[in-house]
């Protein structure tokens, strides 16, 4: 999601429903304290038919593959009948799109809304960037493990609209990065940058007894000690 660094859209056998348009997934953000904003929208409310459909998509996507599941199941998961899934989204394409620039889009506005809380203050920008971004790879694994298999699934410009946002957000933290540590070359902090995407990006397949706080301040410590290095 630069996000995960960068890593397949044969027709299904289900059949094709006249096509309707796709909106875009929901992003409208509360503003986040200055202290610690949220990388994704402050949500109160229930999440609407369309947000459930994706994240069991996601879900599903992820445990079985996007050519093991059909659009029956995914219905089923949110208890509405298949072919009506098709008033929310074309088909099982469109949920893909949706889910990977959704993602990526929230990334992007999430690291935006950090770096304006945090202007002038580096060391601080830097570890809201490094907890914004476990919270994404704690709380969205199955969109991780969908980034990773299924990227190339996607028709060439939603693939591109993906790689336009992780590029934007590398570049968050690539410039923090060369301000904090100014020895680093450009090539060298983004190196690192991606090295600590790589592994914040891990927690699909970390397992074991660790709790949530546990894992968060061990992601934590392990990024910020791989950044150090460059100093």
């Amino acid at each position: 999601m630069t996000p995960p660094p960068p890593p397949a859209q044969p027709p299904t056998s289900q059949s094709s429903p006249p096509p309707t348009s796709q909106s875009s997934l929901p992003s409208s953000a509360t503003a986040p304290s200055a202290t610690a904003p949220s990388a994704s929208p402050t949500r109160t409310d229930a999440p609407t038919r369309r947000e459930q459909i994706l994240r069991e998509a996601a879900r599903l996507f992820a445990e079985r593959g996007f050519h093991g599941v059909g659009v029956d199941e995914i219905g089923a998961a949110v208890g509405i009948s298949g072919p009506g899934l098709y008033r929310h989204f074309p088909g099982k394409d469109a949920m893909l799109a949706e889910l990977l620039v959704g993602i990526s889009e929230r990334l992007l506005d999430g690291g935006r809304l950090r770096a304006a809380a945090c202007a002038g203050d580096p060391h601080a920008l830097l570890g809201s960037l490094i907890d914004g971004h476990i919270d994404f790879a704690l709380d969205d694994r199955p969109l991780i493990t969908l980034h990773d298999r299924e990227l190339d699934r996607l028709k060439d410009e939603d693939r591109k609209r993906v790689r336009q946002l992780q590029r934007q957000y590398v570049e968050l933290w690539v410039a923090v990065v060369r301000e904090l540590y100014p020895a680093a070359g450009e090539s060298e902090a983004r190196a690192a940058v991606h090295a600590v995407f790589g592994l914040l990006n891990s927690t699909p397949r970390l397992g074991g007894p660790l709790g949530r706080a546990e894992m968060e301040a061990l992601l934590s410590g392990l990024a910020h000690g791989a950044l150090s290095a460059l100093g």
